[in-house]
């Protein structure tokens, strides 16, 4: 562990120097500013970095807080402004997302609480029910859970922050809004084999069904940009 850190910032420097816990509070700026002979300007810059990674919280009456350690928001403001700048980016993080579960699937898995395997079964059918109304209706966040489910228990902050940050991505590029229902159908036809073998303690079997169905996303993307492509090539036409 590091004792001693010597970064860019003389806030986050003065956390981790002086032991802060996770929900401990620090002084005020201005105590800090006295403290460490830096100007409260650059302070509140710090801060605000600090913030956006998540590692303090800063909220009026309550003061500075130190947040418990996620890798998410540091992952997921990264990639936003990727997206933000070139939003093919997606596809190789989404390659990347794929590698981390499958790589991960074992440990991730055979961790799983009988709760755990009963509530996957849960989002299929709720899934199942929001596709099968008069007025079809996409379980995005049924997707979404169902796989953050899978690797809620995953010993990893790295591995699970890049996986929050995926679908957060997802929903920014709007694959949460648009989908063919067959491809919907398609898509939990996998999520229910999978909770099935899962609940039945068939880690292989589950992990070959993962494989097929990640394979559907990647057909989706290909179709996708096609299309966008066409779009733009007729509009130049």
């Amino acid at each position: 562990m590091i004792k001693q850190l010597h970064s860019d910032s003389e806030l986050l420097d003065y956390i981790v120097n002086n032991g802060y816990v996770p929900g401990a509070r620090l002084p005020s700026l201005n105590d800090l500013s006295a403290e460490l002979g830096v100007s409260i300007g650059k302070l509140r810059e710090q801060l605000e970095a600090a913030r956006v990674l998540g590692l303090v919280a800063a909220r009026p009456r309550r003061g500075i807080e130190c947040n418990r350690y996620s890798f998410t928001p540091a992952a997921r403001a990264s990639l936003m402004f990727g997206l933000a700048t070139n939003e093919r980016l997606f596809r190789e993080y989404s390659e990347l997302r794929n590698g981390i579960e499958s790589a991960f699937w074992r440990p991730a898995v055979l961790a799983l609480t009988d709760e755990d395997k009963q509530e996957l079964k849960q989002y299929v059918a709720l899934a199942w029910h929001k596709l099968q109304q008069s007025r079809v209706q996409i379980p995005h966040q049924e997707h979404r859970a169902f796989h953050m489910t899978i690797f809620r228990r995953l010993d990893n902050l790295f591995a699970t922050g890049l996986l929050e940050a995926y679908w957060d991505a997802y929903e920014a590029v709007e694959l949460n809004m648009y989908a063919d229902y067959g491809y919907l159908t398609e898509v939990w036809g996998y999520h229910e084999g999978i909770a099935e073998a899962i609940d039945r303690d068939e880690v292989d079997r589950a992990l070959a069904l993962h494989e097929e169905h990640l394979l559907l996303l990647r057909t989706r993307d290909v179709s996708r940009n096609s299309a966008r492509q066409a779009t733009f090539a007729d509009g130049n036409r």
